[in-house]
C-alpha cells in the first residue's frame, strides 16, 4: 500500500508539474482578457441567476443547473481541500488558490458557454453537453472528445465520489466514533435514492440543499473570524508573505516553499472549483437557457461563491486561529481550527461536510453519466449509476493519501482537452459575448443551441 500512495504521488506531481500550471493560469489570464474582464459582470449574473426570466428548451431551469454545478463544486475542496493545500504548501497556498478562482471565473464562464452552444439532444430527448461534445462539434476532433470522456468516467470515481466519502467518514470517525462502514452504507443508501432519478431529481434536491450547506458553513467560518478578528490583518500579511518566498518551519508545520504554495494552492483551487476541468458545463448544458452566454453567466457565479468566498473564508479561519502550524492536515486540521467554538464547532463542520459531501457526490455522478453516456450510449448509464452508489460506499474505508493522488492526476488528464479547446475556439466566444453580453442582449432567444444534431 505504501509503495502504490508513493507511486501515484510521483504521478500526480508530474501531472501536476510547471507545464499544467502554466496552462492553467494561462488559460485563466488568457480568457480574462480576452473577453474584456468578464468578472467584471459578477454581480449582474448574480441576480441573473437568482431571477426568473424566459427560460427557453432544456431539461432543468438555470439555477437547477447552477446549483447540481455548485453541488458538484463546494465540497470537500472547501473544507480538506483548502485544509490539504495549506498543510502542505502553507499559508501562502491560500493566495493562489484565491488567485486560481478569480481568473478561472472567466474560464468557467467559457466552458459553459460553449457546452451549451454545442450541445445535442440525446436518443431519449434529454440534452447533452460538454466539453466532449466541444471537442467534436466546435472543433472536429472527437477522438480528443472520446478521451475527456473517458477520463471523466474514470476521474469522478475520485474526485467525484471516493474522495467525498473518505472525507465525510473520518470525521464522522472523529468526531462520533461511528465506524466507517456504516457511513458508508448510509451514504450509498442516499445516492441511490437521488441519482437513480437522474438530473431532475439531483437538481430538485440541490436547489434546496446548496444554499442551506453553504449559509451553514459560511456562518460557522464567521463566527470563528469574528472571535479572531485581531489576528485577520497578522494573518493575511501571513497569507500574502508566504505566497511569495515560502514558509520557514513554524510550530509542528514542517515548512514548505513558494513552488508548494503554488503547486498544492493552485490544484486545490482547480479541484476546489472545477474551472478548466470541464466538468460544470456538463451540468450548464442541462439549463432552460434562451442562448449561451446568459447560461454562462449564471454558471460563472459558482466560481465566485466556492472559491473567492468559501475558501477564501476556510484559508483564513486556519490562519487566523493557528491551526496550520499543528501540523495536521485535511479534515483534522479543519478540525482543530473551528473546535474554538465549543461544542457546536466540531459538529456545525460535519453537518457541513456531510451535506457538501452528499451534494458533491450527487453532481458528479450526472457529469460521469454523461460521459459514459458519450462513450457508449444512454443504455449504460444506468448500470454506472449503481456502480456509482457501490463507490460511495468503498470510498469511505479507502487510505486518503491515494484516494487524493488518483483525483489529483485525472484532474489534469481532464483538464488538458478542456483547456485545448477553450483556447482554440476563443473566437467563438468573443462573438457570442459580444452579440449577447457587450451589447446587452442576455434575454435574446438562439435557437441554434436547442439541441438538434
Amino acid at each position: 500500500m505504501e509503495a502504490l500512495e508513493k507511486f501515484l504521488g510521483t504521478v500526480s506531481n508530474i501531472v501536476w508539474g510547471p507545464p499544467m500550471l502554466v496552462l492553467l493560469l494561462g488559460t485563466h489570464i488568457y480568457l480574462t482578457f480576452r473577453l474584456r474582464l468578464i468578472q467584471r459582470y459578477i454581480f449582474p449574473a448574480i441576480k441573473l441567476s437568482l431571477t426568473r426570466t424566459s427560460e427557453g428548451e432544456g431539461d432543468v431551469s438555470h439555477f437547477g443547473a447552477l446549483t447540481t454545478a455548485l453541488a458538484a463544486t463546494v465540497g470537500t475542496g472547501n473544507i480538506v481541500g483548502v485544509a490539504t493545500a495549506v498543510g502542505l504548501g502553507g499559508p501562502g497556498a491560500v493566495f493562489w488558490l484565491w488567485i486560481t478562482g478569480v481568473f478561472g471565473i472567466a474560464t468557467k464562464y467559457s466552458e459553459a458557454l460553449l457546452s451549451v452552444k454545442y450541445r445535442v439532444k440525446n436518443s431519449i430527448g434529454q440534452m447533452a453537453g460538454g466539453p466532449m461534445y466541444v471537442l467534436e462539434r466546435g472543433l472536429g476532433m472527437k477522438w480528443l472528445g472520446v478521451l475527456f470522456a473517458l477520463f471523466t468516467a474514470i476521474a469522478g470515481f475520485g474526485i467525484g465520489v471516493t474522495v467525498q466519502s473518505n472525507s465525510i467518514s473520518q470525521m464522522v470517525k472523529s468526531t462520533f466514533n461511528i465506524p466507517y462502514w456504516i457511513t458508508g452504507l448510509v451514504i450509498a443508501v442516499l445516492t441511490a435514492i437521488v441519482i437513480i432519478g437522474g438530473i431532475k431529481s439531483i437538481a430538485r434536491v440541490c436547489e434546496g440543499l446548496v444554499p442551506f450547506m453553504a449559509i451553514v458553513y459560511i456562518l460557522g467560518c464567521l463566527i470563528i473570524l469574528v472571535m479572531n478578528i485581531n489576528a485577520i490583518p497578522g494573518a493575511i500579511v501571513t497569507i500574502l508573505k508566504s505566497a511569495f518566498t515560502g514558509q520557514a518551519m513554524v510550530g509542528g508545520f514542517a515548512g514548505a516553499t513558494m513552488m508548494a504554495a503554488i503547486r498544492y494552492g493552485v490544484a486545490r483551487g482547480l479541484f476546489s472549483n472545477e474551472s478548466g476541468l470541464g466538468s460544470a458545463p456538463i451540468a450548464a448544458a442541462a439549463a432552460q437557457t434562451p442562448n449561451a452566454a446568459r447560461q454562462a453567466l449564471v454558471q460563472m457565479t459558482g466560481t465566485f461563491w466556492d472559491t473567492v468566498v468559501i475558501c477564501l473564508m476556510t484559508g483564513l479561519v486556519l490562519v487566523t486561529t493557528g491551526s496550520w502550524e499543528t501540523g495536521l492536515k485535511g479534515a483534522e486540521l479543519t478540525k482543530t481550527a473551528f473546535e474554538q467554538i465549543p461544542v457546536i464547532g466540531p459538529i456545525t463542520l460535519t453537518i457541513g461536510l456531510l451535506t457538501f459531501v452528499y451534494s458533491t457526490i450527487l453532481g458528479w455522478s450526472y457529469y460521469c453519466e454523461k460521459a459514459v453516456e458519450y462513450l457508449l450510449g444512454t443504455g449504460a448509464v444506468m448500470p454506472y449509476r449503481w456502480l456509482w452508489v457501490i463507490a460511495s460506499f468503498v470510498g469511505a474505508v479507502v487510505s486518503l493519501p491515494i484516494v487524493w493522488s488518483f483525483a489529483d492526476i485525472f484532474n489534469g488528464l481532464m483538464a488538458i482537452p478542456n483547456l485545448i479547446s477553450l483556447i482554440a475556439l476563443s473566437g467563438v466566444l468573443v462573438a457570442e459575448t459580444r452579440k449577447y453580453v457587450w451589447e446587452g442582449n442576455v434575454l435574446e432567444e438562439d435557437k441554434s443551441i436547442m439541441g438538434s444534431k
